[in-house]
């Protein structure tokens, strides 16, 4: 593996990152993800410029969050359980990232009450397909490749994907639906740009890889969370539809076939 120099952040000495050419490489995939996701999901572009917010699809999109967020500690148990088998050290870091995001729920669910939703009825929701999907693919990672690679990947592209997508959207939201109606979201963006765990992140990912086969297995992983993340947003897009505010629209049939279509999109 192949390092750069360690680096200050906010008078904190970080760990130089690993392999910095694998990473420049995926951080060039995420990249044009993003430009794929707004040009071929539909309605991947309402929350960034309509000026017309569906509350339906918008109110789905935050509980989504907050599910996934909740979904994701007993995700996160499980790889700490496997570092403290494998190597403590790192069972150690990852408990201090897991208890650093384990309350972000909160935050999200804030502004879901100030349009109506009260915690009582996001915690009730039942997740998107999608998004039970998108756990079953941990958990198989876990129990089928004996390793949480799986998640870690999808920890790295969260980690940078909603820096590349949530300050615009949020900025667009509140200027639609007014000052301070957002506030629960920009308080969690302005944490992850202060506190940036995404070398943190890297750099865990790294300790599995011993040959180019591990880095394939990365991109692959990366790749199918993408396609994971892009059927959550068609299954909404599907299930509320852009153009009325708030019915429940298609129904589940034809979100389910709009899931399988983004999942096998190349």
């Amino acid at each position: 593996m192949t390092e750069t120099s360690a680096t200050e952040h906010d008078g904190r000495q970080e760990a130089p990152t690993v392999e910095p050419e694998f990473k420049a490489e995926v951080d060039t995939l995420l990249h044009s993800f993003v430009q794929r996701f707004y040009k071929e999901v539909p309605g991947a572009d309402h929350l960034l410029q309509d000026k017309q917010i569906n509350l339906g699809y918008y109110r789905r999109h935050v509980i989504e969050i907050i599910l996934r967020l909740r979904m994701k500690r007993w995700i996160d148990a499980l790889t700490i359980h496997y570092f403290c088998k494998h190597d403590p050290r790192l069972a150690k870091k990852w408990s201090a990232y897991t208890e650093d995001e384990m309350l972000h729920d909160g935050m999200f669910a804030k502004d879901l009450e100030k349009v109506g939703v009260s915690r009582e009825e996001i915690y009730a929701s039942e997740p998107l397909f999608s998004t039970k999907l998108l756990q079953g693919y941990f958990y198989y990672g876990l129990e089928h490749e004996g390793r949480p690679l799986a998640s870690l990947a999808s920890s790295y592209f969260i980690e940078n994907i909603s820096l590349l997508t949530q300050p615009d959207w949020v900025r667009n939201v509140e200027s639609v639906l007014g000052d301070g109606m957002t506030r629960g979201q920009q308080a969690h963006i302005d944490h992850d740009l202060e506190d940036d765990h995404s070398d943190f992140v890297w750099n865990v990912l790294m300790t599995f890889v011993e040959s180019d086969d591990d880095k394939r297995r990365i991109v692959d992983h990366i790749t199918n969370v993408y396609r994971l993340f892009c059927a959550c947003y068609a299954e909404m897009y599907e299930l509320y539809g852009k153009d009325d505010g708030e019915r429940e629209s298609s129904g589940q049939g034809d979100a389910s076939a709009a899931i399988v279509q983004q999942l096998v999109t190349d």
